[in-house]
């Protein structure tokens, strides 16, 4: 039963929205947001009877109040699925939908699943990062990491340290160019049709969120030079070239092809490999570089096997960084985050990775040509985290980064 396929079918996400008072989930729960998810992507996929899931994996960095009680079970419950239908919870920080996904994908690829769920969700107006937390004084007592690696802006500016050719001018100029592209992604509408829309509340009345909340599309050079960076006197991360602070959730239905074959399924994506690696938490940024080292190594590949990346825009630099490792131009290669990121989108923690999975997923459709993409993101306390997948719309020829197609892949 072991090493079966694992298709990724379908990935929906909420619009994210601004964490705070004044953002637009403010009066909404978080598991409402989960449960809207979940239920947008049934109601795209009505062909599959809701007993036959086997499991539902909502991951969340901080499960307390309404983003606690084993969420995968209790929004599974809320959405509508039967009682037969078991659920849990994860957390591996910021990786914890990617996280759900891999471990869903498992137990498919090793024959205890056919039908999973797997998903995210943070809402950081409600549960901000840490709230709550009691960090072990060892950890900064016998100098296991320094003070700064529980702070992810302080990890940020050690990026900027340990790279001098990474200054603050590149990682605005890649800011700007996330939210220029993200923009250009929702003018071609290529965003919009995996937005599940969210009834919310405010002080004006009932609305509708259709859209993400932090788009800043007038982002210029002349703006981001004057912010503040808030991690550091002098320092080189700010507001403008980080995420923000995001509500938002996402979901994701992943198969066997047995399962896909049964109930007519059209896969999107086909998990090739994933891997997990950790490094100094100082310099949490660099996760998915041995991460990416890792999974291309038991893929047998190497980066010029990969024709689209859906990278984490935690931080600029820390995108940068990969970048640079990889030589991979970061001016404006169109195989990087081509719908923009996280700084332009926002980043809701737990959610993130299943956004970057249905970004690619939608790239593939658009790109015959590649055969290979990834889905990369750092982790707080030093991790990083990668899933490769195969394009099942691959037309046979080659991509063009780089000259790529010359090892016969």
């Amino acid at each position: 039963m072991a090493n079966r396929e694992v298709l990724f079918i379908d990935g929906v996400r909420t619009p994210f929205g601004r964490a705070g008072e004044k953002g637009m989930y403010w009066k909404t729960r978080a598991d409402d947001l989960a449960v809207k998810a979940i239920k947008g992507l049934l109601d795209r996929n009505p062909q599959i009877p809701h007993d036959r899931y086997d499991d539902v994996a909502i991951a969340a960095t901080t499960q307390q109040g309404d983003q606690g009680l084993t969420l995968g079970r209790s929004t599974a419950i809320l959405a509508g699925l039967p009682n037969t239908v078991p659920g849990l919870a994860i957390d591996r920080m910021c990786a914890g939908a990617m996280t759900a996904v891999t471990t869903m994908g498992s137990g498919i690829g090793f024959g205890a699943y056919d039908l999973t769920i797997a998903g995210g969700v943070e809402h950081m107006g409600r549960h901000p990062l840490g709230i709550g937390a009691d960090p072990n004084p060892r950890f900064v007592a016998e100098q296991l990491v320094s003070g700064d690696a529980l702070n992810m802006g302080k990890t940020a500016e050690r990026l900027h340290d340990r790279f001098p050719q990474l200054t603050r001018e590149r990682s605005d100029r890649y800011a700007m160019r996330s939210q220029q592209k993200a923009a250009a992604a929702y003018d071609k509408g290529q965003l919009q049709p995996d937005l599940v829309p969210v009834a919310i509340e405010s002080e004006a009345g009932w609305g509708l969120a259709t859209r993400d909340e932090t788009l800043r599309p007038e982002t210029n050079m002349e703006t981001l030079s004057t912010l503040k960076t808030p991690f550091r006197p002098h320092g080189r991360v700010t507001a403008g070239n980080a995420s923000g602070l995001n509500d938002g959730a996402t979901a994701a239905i992943l198969a066997s092809s047995d399962a896909a074959k049964e109930f007519g399924l059209t896969p999107k994506m086909r998990m090739v490999t994933f891997a997990f690696a950790g490094v100094q938490p100082e310099v949490m940024g660099l996760g998915p570089v041995p991460s990416t080292e890792k999974a291309l190594a038991r893929a047998g590949m190497t980066i010029d096997d990969i024709g689209l990346f859906e990278l984490n825009e935690a931080f600029a630099v820390q995108v940068l960084s990969f970048l640079d490792h990889y030589g991979i131009d970061d001016d404006d290669d169109p195989s990087v985050n081509p719908y923009g990121g996280a700084i332009a989108i926002g980043h809701p923690l737990a959610s993130s990775g299943v956004r970057l999975m249905t970004q690619l997923a939608k790239q593939f459709e658009e790109h015959p040509e590649v055969r290979f993409g990834l889905t990369a993101m750092c982790v707080g306390l030093g991790q990083g985290g990668t899933v490769i997948w195969e394009n099942p719309n691959w037309n046979g020829k080659s991509h063009a980064r780089r000259g790529i197609g010359k090892k016969g892949r």
